[in-house]
């Protein structure tokens, strides 16, 4: 039976992540949209790690593909990679403080920020703003929010069914 309820909510939580994706912005906010669909990623690998690691994640990165348009593959790479270094490390990430585990959500978005910009590379298009960066920026300072209310909902989820 906690088996249907997590799975009801990291797939609540997992639409509630794809719908922010999809908000339109002005235009002076879109080069800072936060990678929420990856930060949500990130905190369910490293919560429930047995139950979301590497075959959720090229899901979900397929997903990220189609819906922004994106060669196919490219997001779904990076969201391996990410939630594979997350699994690797949940236990160490875990017992951080919420500001160390800011700075690391950090550093584990760069390599999935990295992807996207290498595949740029090679099919010849040059990105040479520092605005790309700023999503890893705007993630990272997100994530405490993003840690506290999937944590509230978890424990709110898993409280009120046992």
């Amino acid at each position: 039976m906690n088996r249907a309820y997590n799975f009801f909510i990291l797939s609540a939580t997992f639409v509630v992540a794809i719908i922010l994706m999809l908000i339109p912005l002005p235009d002076w906010a879109r080069p800072g949209r936060p990678e929420w669909l990856i930060l949500t990623l990130i905190y369910w690998s490293m919560a429930l790690p047995k139950d979301v690691s590497v075959g959720i994640a090229w899901i979900l990165g397929l997903c990220a593909d189609v819906i922004q348009g994106a060669l196919l593959g490219q997001h779904a790479l990076g969201f391996v990679i990410t939630a594979y270094i997350t699994v690797r490390l949940h236990q160490q990430i875990r017992n951080h403080s919420l500001y160390q585990q800011t700075i690391l959500v950090g550093i584990i978005l760069l390599p999935y920020m990295s992807i996207p910009l290498w595949i740029s590379g090679i099919s010849g298009e040059n990105i040479n703003s520092w605005l790309y960066w700023l999503p890893a920026i705007t993630s990272a300072l997100i994530w405490p929010w993003m840690y506290l209310t999937l944590r509230a909902a978890r424990r709110t989820v898993l409280t009120t069914n046992r």
